[in-house]
C-alpha cells in the first residue's frame, strides 16, 4: 500500500469518527428532549392538581404567561409530599368514616333430605314413615346494607337503618369500620318511615355521627354518601354528588314520604347508610333510588334519603317505645313548591299561593274527613306554625298523641279557614 492510500484512509477514518461523534451528540440532546416533553407532562398533571412545588432535584422553574415549565435532571423526578385536600370533602368524611357499619340479615331456610328407597321417589313409599325426609334449618346471610352509629347511652351503642334492610331478619349482625364482625340487637323497627334502629355493646363504639339540620339544606350543596353498596365487600364507599332537591315527596309502602332527591350514587347495599353534608354532619340516611321511570327508561343520579329532622323524631321514639304509635289526619297532600304553573292552574290553586300543601284526596271518616277538611283545600299551617312541607305536618303532628286535637289551617277559594281536628291513630 502507497503512502498516498494511508493518508487517504487516515482521513476516512477522522471523518467517520467526527461523524459517529456528532450523531452520538444529536441523539444525546434527543434523549433530553424526550424527557423534558415527558416531565413537562408531569408538571401539567401537577399544575392540575393544585401542586406548586418542584418534584425533582437540580431543578429549575420558568413561570410564563400559561403556567410554568420545569427542567430537571433526567431520572431524577420525584412524587411531591405535599398534602392538598382543598375543595374535596375528605373533612367531612373522616367525622363519620368509623361509625359507618355494615348491617346483616339473616333468615332461617330448610333443606329436605331423603332416606327412603328409590320408590318413593316416584310417589310409592309410605309417606308417613318417620324416616322419609328430614328438615334442617341454617341461619343463612339474606342481604346486607349500611347504618351508622350515632350515640352510646346505658352502655349501648345505638345504630339507625332502614326497615328493609333487617325486615324479617332472625338474627342480626353489623361488621365495624375495623372488619370485626359483632351481634346487634334491633331496638325497634317503622315500615311506615322505612327506619330502624339497633344496638351493639358501647365497648364496640369508637365514633360517633351527629346529626345537621336538613331543613336548612338548599339545591346544588355538595354531599357525599357513604356505605357498602353491592355488600360488605365494597365497605365504606363514598360518592359524591349534591342535593337536587332538598324536600321532594313520593310515596313508598302506600304511604307518603318527604325525601332528599341527590344524584350521589346510590346502589343496593347503600340502603340506611349516611348522607354527609361538608361539614361532616349527616344529614339524611339513604334509604333507596330511582333506577327506571314509569316507561321502562333507564333512570340515573337519582337517589333518595330520609331527611335527618324527620329520622331523630323517629329513632328517638324508637329508643323509647321500641315502637311507633303515629297520629295522622287520612289526607294525601302535594307540596304546592314543587308544582309548576301548570298544574296549579289545572288543580285550581291560586297563583298568589307560593306555599302549603295541596290536599288531593280525604279519606272517608277519617280525623280530616270528621273536621270538615276537603279535597282541594290548602294546608298553610297547623298549631299556627307554617306548614310548606309534608315533613314538617309529619313533625308536628308526631310530636302530639293520638287523641290530641289540632288546629290545621287551610285556603279555601282564597279563603282562609281554621279546622279542629282530633287526631287518629295510622292504621
Amino acid at each position: 500500500m502507497s503512502e498516498e492510500q494511508d493518508k487517504q484512509r487516515n482521513m476516512r477514518k477522522k471523518e467517520n469518527n467526527r461523524l459517529l461523534t456528532k450523531a452520538a451528540i444529536i441523539g444525546v440532546v434527543a434523549g433530553l428532549l424526550g424527557g423534558g416533553i415527558a416531565y413537562g407532562g408531569l408538571s401539567a398533571a401537577n399544575l392540575n392538581s393544585n401542586t406548586s412545588s418542584s418534584t425533582a432535584s437540580s431543578s429549575s422553574s420558568n413561570t410564563g404567561e400559561n403556567g410554568s415549565v420545569t427542567t430537571s435532571s433526567s431520572g431524577t423526578t420525584k412524587v411531591n409530599k405535599s398534602k392538598t385536600t382543598s375543595g374535596t370533602m375528605t373533612y367531612a368524611y373522616k367525622k363519620v368514616q368509623n361509625a359507618v357499619v355494615s348491617v346483616l340479615n339473616y333468615k332461617y331456610t330448610s333443606s329436605s333430605s331423603s332416606s327412603s328407597d328409590i320408590y318413593s321417589m316416584f310417589g310409592y313409599g309410605d309417606s308417613d314413615s318417620s324416616d322419609s325426609s328430614s328438615s334442617k334449618k341454617s341461619l343463612t346471610l339474606y342481604s346486607e346494607g349500611s347504618g351508622v352509629i350515632y350515640t352510646t347511652a346505658n352502655g349501648k351503642g345505638y345504630i339507625v337503618t332502614n326497615n328493609h334492610v333487617i325486615s324479617g331478619a332472625a338474627k342480626v349482625k353489623v361488621i365495624l369500620a375495623s372488619g370485626k364482625t359483632i351481634a346487634a340487637k334491633v331496638v325497634g323497627k317503622d315500615s311506615t318511615s322505612d327506619l330502624a334502629v339497633l344496638s351493639i355493646d358501647s365497648k364496640y363504639v369508637t365514633q360517633t355521627a351527629s346529626f345537621g339540620d336538613s331543613s336548612s339544606l338548599q339545591s346544588a350543596q355538595t354531599v357525599i354518601a357513604i356505605g357498602s353498596p353491592e355488600g360488605s365487600e365494597y365497605a365504606s364507599t363514598v360518592t359524591q354528588g349534591i342535593i337536587s332537591s332538598p324536600s321532594r315527596t313520593i310515596t313508598y309502602n302506600s304511604n307518603q314520604m318527604t325525601v332528599i332527591q341527590t344524584d350521589a350514587a346510590i346502589n343496593s347495599g347503600n340502603s340506611g347508610g349516611p348522607l354527609v353534608n361538608s361539614d361532616g354532619q349527616v344529614i339524611g340516611i339513604n334509604s333507596m333510588k330511582l333506577a327506571s321511570s314509569s316507561s321502562g327508561d333507564s333512570v340515573e343520579g337519582m337517589g333518595f334519603a330520609i331527611p335527618s329532622n324527620e329520622v331523630v323524631t323517629i329513632i328517638n321514639q324508637l329508643v323509647k317505645k321500641g315502637k311507633i304509635t303515629r297520629p295522622q289526619l287520612g289526607i294525601k297532600v302535594a307540596a304546592i313548591a314543587e308544582l309548576n304553573s301548570y298544574y296549579k292552574k289545572q288543580l285550581g290553586i291560586s297563583t298568589s299561593l307560593k306555599k302549603g300543601l295541596y290536599v288531593a284526596s280525604v279519606t272517608s271518616g277519617s280525623a280530616a274527613a270528621s273536621a270538615g277538611i276537603k279535597k282541594g283545600d290548602v294546608i298553610t299551617a297547623a298549631n299556627g306554625k307554617t306548614v310548606d312541607d309534608v315533613a314538617t305536618l309529619h313533625s308536628i303532628l308526631y310530636s302530639h298523641n293520638v287523641g290530641d286535637k289540632v288546629k290545621i289551617t287551610v285556603n279555601r277559594n282564597g279563603k282562609t279557614m281554621t279546622f279542629t281536628v282530633t287526631l287518629q291513630a295510622s292504621n
